[in-house]
This record gives structure tokens, C-alpha cells and sequence, in this order.
């Protein structure tokens, strides 16, 4: 049996506003919502992040993931270029040493979402 992919389930409190940010800022489709379950899904292209309410047997105080969401991307200025308006910039578009060219931006809750593609570097 192989892997298929993975979908991260961030916790929010605010379910509902962290969509309408994906929606509203990022260019993402809510693809399911039950909002008596506390919990969504939004998807742009083969991207797709699941969101909840925390479960009450975990603490939780935002955010606590401590890594990134790395996205990556055939078109990482198209996108920088449509985000940046949109959403807390961590760092802008750069062409890394290690053969990136990537920005990131925080989310609603806090979460770094990070863009990239792969470059040649001479």
C-alpha cells in the first residue's frame, strides 16, 4: 500500500473566519463545512487543508504548529503577486541559495504558508 498525499487538519478557534480569510485572501474554495462538527476543508488546485475546532483533549493556544506549510508551485510570482496584498508577508519573493525562489505569509490563526519552486542557480 502506498501514500497518496497528506491533508493537514490545523486547529482554530474560528473556524469559519479562517475560512473566509483562505477564501477571501488566498484565492481557496471551501470544499466542506459542518459547522456543527467545527470543522472545514478549502482547496485551491491539488492543495487542500483541513481546519477544526481544537479537541478538547489536547490543550491548545494559537497556533501551536511549530513548522510551515511548504505549497509548492509552477508559478510562485503569479502567486506572490496575487497574495501579497492579501495576507501578514514573513518574508517577500527571493531566490534562495539551496535553488528556491519562495516567499510565505502568515494565515488567519498565525500559520506560516510558504510558496515555492525550484530554480536553477549558476
Amino acid at each position: 500500500m502506498a501514500l497518496k498525499n497528506i491533508t493537514p487538519m490545523l486547529y482554530t478557534r474560528e473556524v469559519r473566519a479562517t475560512v473566509d480569510f483562505y477564501i477571501n485572501n488566498l484565492g481557496f474554495t471551501c470544499v466542506g463545512y459542518a459547522d456543527d462538527w467545527g470543522w472545514a476543508t478549502v482547496s485551491r488546485d491539488e492543495v487542500e487543508v483541513m481546519f477544526s475546532l481544537p479537541i478538547e483533549h489536547e490543550p491548545f493556544s494559537m497556533p501551536k504548529f511549530t513548522g510551515s506549510l511548504y505549497i509548492r508551485t509552477d508559478k510562485v510570482d503569479a502567486i506572490w503577486n496575487e497574495l501579497k496584498e492579501h495576507a501578514i508577508i514573513c518574508y517577500p519573493i527571493e531566490t534562495f541559495d539551496y535553488g528556491m525562489r519562495e516567499f510565505a505569509v502568515y494565515d488567519y490563526n498565525g500559520y506560516l504558508l510558504q510558496f515555492g519552486t525550484p530554480v536553477d542557480i549558476d
